[in-house]
């Protein structure tokens, strides 16, 4: 893949900015209830959203064959939904304390609230859902979500971190994380009525899915913190593994792989610790691997567009895979 300059993802966003805005109208409708403690948790989320990616997917593939249809907000909004849940189940499975750099909801609240608040949020989602009457619609989605939380049961059973290989990091991202784009690019297709356009655009969201998250764990060892100006580590913090790591244990020697076992080992992660394995990994290979497979994914993801038609829409999701592959935080 040819590098020039990367589309900010406001570029990206461009073609359907209108609609997206009209999102977030509709996950505040959605989410509202008539329970008080319900609706302030839904404001700390709502207002501490992400980047409304998985949205912009869906509505972009809801354009490419034409003037996008009103429904695909409402989709869009679900799906996002969806995703909130997904990151409030994870937070809570993994104590985390932050997301996007705010408190979670079990760090503001408790655990018990987090469980049940990410339940409310895929509930209502699939109650908006069913209001179509579409069984392709609810197909779609019920299968990427059974996915993630399969992906999400898969990594609780990693008992051993180390032994964690390319091929189960694969299968984990795939259910994780590429499961939930390439069904908002279905869901846009179907919604707009083309059928043609179903299976390209399925196939552009998984790929773009698994470049998305590799370069996401690539960010962990290669983009500056804003307080320490050294990467963050935080994956490493968690003792958790991914693909930079994977290949360059494959490249170390003894030495060098029982320093990574010893970092493991202890419980608590300091930061010189962090620096070492950062480095270890850099100098045996493991970023350089890593970036060369997002880019494999987001050339498979430039691919399925072949058979999109051209025009404003398919032009974006081509920018999104540049976007994805070579963005910052």
């Amino acid at each position: 893949m040819l590098r020039t300059q990367t589309p900010g993802l406001s570029q990206i966003q461009r073609p359907i900015r209108d609609r997206l805005d009209l999102v977030v109208a509709e996950l505040r409708r959605i989410v509202l209830a008539d329970f008080p403690a319900v609706n302030e948790v839904n404001d700390h989320l709502l207002w501490a959203r992400g980047k409304l990616f998985r949205p912009t997917l869906l509505l972009l593939s809801n354009s490419v064959s034409g003037r996008g249809k009103p429904d695909a907000v409402t989709l869009a909004a679900i799906v996002e939904l969806v995703h909130l849940a997904t990151l409030v189940h994870d937070d809570a499975v993994d104590h985390s304390v932050l997301r996007r750099g705010m408190p979670t909801v079990n760090a503001l609240w408790n655990h018990q609230t987090a469980v049940i608040m990410g339940d409310y949020l895929y509930s209502r989602s699939i109650t908006e859902l069913t209001r179509f009457a579409r069984v392709d619609f609810i197909e779609m989605l019920s299968r990427a979500a059974n996915e993630m939380s399969v992906g999400e049961l898969r990594q609780l059973a990693s008992h051993d971190a180390l032994r964690f290989t390319e091929a189960d990091y694969t299968r984990l991202i795939a259910s994780k994380t590429a499961s939930l784009m390439s069904a908002a690019c279905e869901l846009g297709a179907a919604a707009a009525g083309d059928e043609r356009l179903l299976q390209p655009l399925a196939r552009y969201g998984h790929a773009l899915g698994m470049a998305f998250q590799i370069a996401d764990d690539l960010l962990d060892y290669t983009e500056a913190s804003a307080v320490t100006g050294k990467p963050s580590g935080q994956d490493l913090r968690e003792h958790k593994v991914t693909l930079p790591l994977i290949y360059a244990m494959s490249a170390m020697d003894a030495e060098a792989r029982l320093e990574v076992e010893r970092f493991f080992a202890d419980p608590v992660a300091t930061e010189d610790g962090i620096a070492r394995m950062i480095a270890l990994v850099r100098d045996h290979g493991g970023i350089e691997f890593a970036y060369g497979k997002a880019e494999e994914y987001g050339e498979q993801a430039a691919q399925a567009l072949l058979g999109v038609p051209d025009g404003e829409a398919a032009e974006a999701l081509r920018e999104a895979v540049m976007y994805v592959v070579h963005r910052r935080r």
